[in-house]
């Protein structure tokens, strides 16, 4: 019995919805850099997803996945270092709290 590609691409696609969800309702920085990540995951399940039903005997798409797993760890760790340095100066990480950096 083999399950349908529809099964997979039904969680993905809300873990991407949630995501954007999230990004596009949320002030906070670090709320907004976990949905991000939650799209990001999406995508990478999406890469697995299509590597094993186009090309099951390949390991392409997983190795894909695993080079952005590693690429997201590397942006994750970079964003809440900046977002840390924005707490320091501001006192809160609101996204509309950023323009008194400006000056």
């Amino acid at each position: 019995m083999d399950i349908s590609i529809l099964w997979y691409l039904v969680p993905s696609i809300l873990l991407f919805v949630c995501g954007v969800y999230g990004f596009i309702t949320r002030k906070n920085m670090i709320a907004m850099l976990i949905s991000l990540e939650l799209m990001l995951n999406s995508a990478d399940l999406n890469f697995v997803i299509f590597n094993r039903y186009l090309f099951p005997g390949s390991m392409e798409g997983m190795m894909f996945t695993l080079f952005a797993i590693a690429i997201a760890a590397a942006e994750t760790a970079i964003a809440i270092a900046l977002i840390i340095n924005i707490y320091r100066a501001i006192g809160n990480t609101n996204v509309t709290d950023i323009k008194e950096m400006k000056f």
